[in-house]
């Protein structure tokens, strides 16, 4: 009846667990509703699987490609997730008895006996003469000899989870799995935008470097054609001055673009895990600058707090504190551990299993700190402090979050209007262009006219493209700040 009795108590008690229950994390602002900022051209039903294919560039795709095959970002990140589970399974494992076993082989003696180096044993075996040798260790024993003793051990021992301790401390371990593989989540957003903004950058200043060049051909011609007609008389020194400095202003602006270039093929080449240069031939002819497609997937605020990684994140950080204001509250209660142990001694190896060498220990052990002088106490405040924290970093989180999606919205609605103003005005002086060169050939203009026209159309043109290069990266930026394309099968192997 008492093992009945005694299993029944512990069954009982097993299913306490003290301390606070996770329900999910604070309501920060209601999520029913769309975006503020958001407009019909973001608002496609559909969201693809990686953001970035809809921009359309093949190089594109296989720089990320090989970005989150080599990237040691997400090394680090994946190997925090091993780590995390191994410490769960470690956690798990806590929970279930321990067991040992022993062996031992032990040779005592005074020290007498090892003085005469068994002198005594000999003396009294030669004293008896044609007496029986048998019983030789326990004889060699009485008269002071050594004594061979060989030991055996089996233990066991298991801690009984009264008040869930360790299963709070299960729950923080699983909690923090998920946030390594959120923070995995969050490498690749990372990782994919840095690589979209570098290798935006990188085909924008290529693109700025052949309009540049163009323009500067176009003002070497007008200074030679305004030093000409100074020569005739149709032009002043300070005309050709004036066009001259145009060319050296035109000039300076190349060593940046060419540093800029420099500087973007190289963190190409970081972020690819390759040395500096390794991508100088292969982005040698980069294209124009990718558009971002008409419509593109925004979801609702809903969506950002499943799609955010660092959200994510901050919500299992908060999981795994509360589990550990628990883990903390139940450490003041008594620990209860049933402890095991059947051991086999004797003097000879064939002697070990029999009965009369076998011995056992079994029983329950109480282990408890009532007096600590608040010790534990203060450890519950702090675990508890330590949630709180969580908590307010988790809505701190939810809030930067949100305004860091209405501001790239609104961004990128204000420069796809900007974009579509540039192209008019990038239109309008192609048209320019073209009426003054039908002027040129009716001799109603002169040929710098054309070349003004020219350089006019030149500008227009790099400022259309300097608009859509920052509309792709306020799309790139967009996508970032919604969270999407982390889906990653392998961080789960």
């Amino acid at each position: 009846m008492k093992p009945i009795l005694l299993t029944s108590i512990a069954l009982i008690l097993a299913g306490c667990t003290v301390g606070p229950d996770y329900h999910g994390p604070p309501t920060v602002t209601p999520t029913n509703q769309g975006f503020v900022r958001a407009d019909a051209a973001a608002a496609s039903a559909d969201q693809p699987a990686h953001w970035w294919s809809a921009l359309g560039d093949p190089e594109l795709n296989h720089l990320i490609d090989e970005t989150l095959a080599a990237n040691p970002g997400v090394d680090v990140a994946r190997a925090r997730v091993r780590q995390a589970r191994a410490n769960l399974r470690l956690q798990t494992a806590s929970g279930l008895p321990t067991t040992g076993a022993t062996g031992a082989y032990l040779r005592t003696g005074n020290f007498s006996s090892l003085l005469s180096g068994g002198t005594s044993g000999q003396s009294a075996s030669g004293g008896s003469s044609g007496g029986s040798t048998s019983g030789g260790s326990s004889q060699s024993s009485s008269s002071g000899g050594p004594l061979n003793l060989y030991v055996i051990g089996f233990d066991a021992t298991w801690e009984l989870d009264f008040f869930g301790g360790n299963r709070r401390a299960v729950e923080g371990a699983s909690a923090t799995v998920a946030a390594s593989e959120a923070q995995v989540a969050d490498a690749i957003v990372s990782l994919t935008a840095e690589v979209a903004e570098s290798y935006v950058e990188l085909c924008d200043a290529r693109q700025r470097l052949s309009l540049t060049q163009q323009n500067i051909d176009i003002d070497a011609r007008l200074v030679e054609l305004m030093k000409l007609r100074r020569t005739g008389g149709a032009a002043t020194d300070l005309d050709v001055v004036r066009i001259t400095n145009q060319l050296d202003t035109t000039r300076a602006t190349l060593p940046a673009i060419r540093a800029a270039i420099s500087e973007q093929l190289n963190r190409l080449a970081a972020l690819t895990a390759q040395a500096p240069g390794a991508l100088d031939a292969q982005l040698a002819n980069v294209g124009a600058v990718p558009s971002p497609p008409a419509t593109t997937y925004i979801g609702d605020p809903a969506a950002l707090l499943r799609h955010r990684p660092d959200i994510r994140i901050a919500e299992r950080q908060l999981a795994q504190h509360t589990a550990a204001v628990g883990q903390n509250v139940a450490a003041q209660f008594p620990k209860v551990a049933l402890l095991g142990s059947v051991d086999f001694a004797a003097t000879h190896p064939q002697d070990l299993f029999n009965s009369g060498n076998f011995t056992y220990l079994a029983g329950p052990v109480l282990q408890w700190t009532p007096f600590d002088f608040g010790r534990l106490h203060e450890k519950v405040v702090q675990a508890k402090a330590a949630r709180d924290e969580a908590e307010a970093n988790y809505r701190q989180t939810v809030l930067n979050a949100l305004a860091d999606a209405e501001t790239s919205l609104a961004r990128y609605g204000q420069q796809r209007d900007a974009v579509a103003d540039l192209g008019l005005a990038r239109a309008s002086a192609e048209e320019s262009y073209r009426l003054t060169e039908i002027r040129l050939r009716g001799g109603t203009a002169a040929t710098t006219d054309v070349l003004d026209a020219d350089t006019r159309r030149k500008q227009a043109q790099l400022s259309y493209q300097e608009g859509l290069a920052q509309l792709t990266q306020d799309y790139v930026a967009l996508q970032k700040s919604l969270g999407l394309g982390w889906a990653d099968p392998s961080a789960r192997e």
